[in-house]
């Protein structure tokens, strides 16, 4: 049997992109929105740090030698938490006052895969991969809203939801050259109000799905079939991911900006990041950037 817990009463505008820390047993998420940061809580200590960011941000992944690299409106930057400064390296979209940097997580070989969005419901944006080396190639377009990044454990696919569109891809990917082929229609969601947002797979190959505007995580196998449904106490979950030290909780970030305020009064938690025990699933540790 499942046990919700609460573990920050955040009231994120939009919580965002929970990343357990392996090296510091320590989860790391984002408010993208409102007031943008990264913000880190201690299981040992219960202690939230919390680091401001210049911009809106997507999403962000660790880096081997320290610190971050983070995806915001302006552009990909690298971010020294110690000083919290940070650094642009480029920006993949700078004429398109429309479009900001999402959903992103890093392979197996530690290059960051981030898409983009169009906040002008135009399918403008786009799929990127940054190498360690700092160089970014666009992999694909045509997007409305990039979610859902993530590889199956065996690394020969990688999906990738276009939630806006109620859509969710499957590409072959090899790893070792970091190329995408024959994109497939994974999950078709489109009419249905669950759309799936910020994703993981677990040991097994089954990926979990935060069910923004439908108040669950799903499971769905590597057929694209839902295997089962966890229901939460907010219309708007946005990303979940496995984490502890074990790697068996699964923390799930949520949003009030989609909110009215009577809604708000009646999902007093919205905003909030939680835990869920018992999932009886184990997730993998997240690679971190390798530049």
């Amino acid at each position: 049997m499942v046990e919700l817990q609460v573990i920050s009463d955040a009231k994120n505008s939009l919580g965002e992109g929970p990343m357990w820390n392996i090296r510091e047993n320590a989860l790391y998420w984002t408010d993208a929105k409102g007031h943008p940061r990264v913000q880190r809580w201690e299981p040992k200590t219960g202690k939230i740090d919390e680091w401001e960011m210049p911009d809106v941000i997507g999403s962000f992944v660790f880096r081997k030698t320290g610190g971050l690299i983070t995806a915001l409106k302006s552009g990909f930057y690298k971010f020294d938490l110690e000083k919290s400064e940070a650094e642009k390296f480029y920006d993949p979209e700078p004429a398109s006052p429309t479009t900001r940097l999402n959903d992103g997580k890093c392979d197996r070989h530690g290059r960051y895969w981030c898409g983009s969005l169009d906040d002008s419901g135009r399918p403008g944006g786009a799929l990127y991969r940054v190498d360690p080396d700092l160089r970014v190639h666009k992999m694909d377009e045509g997007v409305k809203c990039s979610n859902g990044i993530a590889f199956s454990p065996d690394d020969k696919f990688m999906y990738f939801s276009d939630s806006r569109n109620g859509t969710c891809w499957r590409y072959n990917y090899d790893l070792n050259n970091g190329q995408i082929a024959n994109k497939t229609l994974w999950v078709d969601n489109r009419g249905k109000q669950a759309r799936i947002d910020g994703a993981t797979v677990d040991s097994e190959g089954f990926y979990w799905a935060a069910h923004i505007r439908h108040w669950e995580i799903a499971k769905y196998a590597p057929d694209g079939t839902i295997m089962e449904t966890i229901e939460l106490p907010v219309q708007h979950p946005t990303m979940c991911t496995f984490g502890g030290e074990n790697l068996d909780i699964l923390f799930v970030s949520s949003g009030t900006i989609f909110l009215k305020r009577e809604q708000m009064e009646e999902q007093p938690l919205a905003g909030a990041l939680f835990a869920i025990h018992g999932t009886g699933a184990t997730g993998l540790p997240e690679p971190f950037f390798a530049g």
